[in-house]
This record gives C-alpha cells, structure tokens and sequence, in this order.
C-alpha cells in the first residue's frame, strides 16, 4: 500500500496564557491546503485520516470535499507539542534569531511527552492504518513531528528529527504486507511553485 503523509498548511500564530494553543490555519494555509487537494484529488484516495489538530484537519478539509469522503480522526498522529499554550511558525522564530529557534535547530524537545511516547504512539497509529488499507493509498494529513519520526524510523536513522516538511508538503511511502517499508518521495512541493504562498523554511 501508498501511506501518503502531508503536513498541515501555514497556522496562525498563537499565544495563549493557560490551554493549548492549537491555531487554525492562516489564509495561506487554506489557500495550501486547496492547492494541495487540486493537485493530488486526481490519485485514487481509499481513505484519509487526520491528525485531531485544528492546523491538521483542516488541510484535509479541501481533499475530502473534493473526493467525497470524511477524515477520521486519528489522536496518535498529533504533534508532540499538542498540548502547548502557544505556537510560533518557525520561520518567525528564525527571522528574529528568537532562543527558542535556536534551540530547536540543536534538536532540542519542549514537550511533557517523552520522545519515546511519541515515538510510540505515532508507529502504532500509523502502522494500523497501513495494516487497515492493504493494497491501498492513504493521506494522513498531520505535522512536521510526526513525519519525521516515521521516515527517521523507514531510513533507520538514530535521531526523530532530521529534517524541515514543508507546508502542505507529501511524503510517500510503499508498505508492504511482508513489513518492509521504503520511502518513495519526500518534501513534494510541485503544487506550491508559482503560487506565491509561502512554503517555508526552503522555497519551493
């Protein structure tokens, strides 16, 4: 089967004095997510899931209209960050040389959730969505976190975090029923260029 991961569009900024932040997506976000729906509504799509984040459904918004079926929500693909009372697109943090940039660019972890939790959570969840759709193609619209536990885990690397997703970027990966997973692209971006939304940290 195709797992087909595509991180959320642009959100909003965010900062909440108690409760978390989970910002909706900005105007470019949905302007993304629409491109992103155009451009791979023409796939068979068996089924679509759905991180439970605002930033994430909505993404998956444009493509369920489109092909006629509804997300299912799925908490295990949450970002590791779900429960913080704010969020900054990174981009902002970088342009201003912000610490907490800098931290993160050092693969530093600002969660109450452990990396080993996440990690868990996120293989279980995706891994039962592979063994639910055998033979299919899938989109799981969810985050940067989460994308890059999963393809550090197919390429075997020893860190979570190696690279940048793009906004609304796809990331495919061939499952087999045997087990053996191999990543067939990363970052696609094609449905961005020439739009003049932003993509994010790297032009399209």
């Amino acid at each position: 089967m195709e797992l087909i991961l595509v991180r959320h569009g642009l959100p909003v900024r965010r900062e909440n004095t108690t409760g978390p932040a989970d910002p909706e997506l900005s105007p470019d976000g949905h302007a993304q997510a629409k491109l992103f729906a155009q451009y791979i509504a023409s796939e068979k799509i068996d089924a679509i899931y759905s991180s439970p984040l605002k930033r994430a459904f909505q993404t998956a918004d444009p493509l369920c209209e489109a092909i006629g079926q509804s997300a299912v929500l799925v908490p295990g693909v949450a970002e590791w960050d779900q429960h913080s009372n704010e969020y900054i697109p990174v981009e902002e943090l970088k342009a201003a040389n912000d610490p907490r940039w800098q931290e993160m660019a050092k693969g530093g972890w600002n969660s109450e959730e452990i990396p080993e939790e996440f990690h868990d959570r996120v293989m279980s969840s995706l891994e039962k969505i592979i063994d639910d759709h055998k033979g299919g193609r899938v989109v799981v619209t969810c985050h940067g976190g989460v994308i890059n536990d999963y393809l550090s885990h197919v390429l075997g690397l020893g860190g979570s975090q190696f690279f940048y997703p793009n906004y609304t970027s796809i990331h495919r990966i061939a499952a087999s029923s045997s087990g053996h997973r191999s990543i067939l692209s990363i970052n696609e971006t094609a449905h961005l260029r020439g739009s003049g939304l932003p993509v994010g940290l790297f032009s399209a």
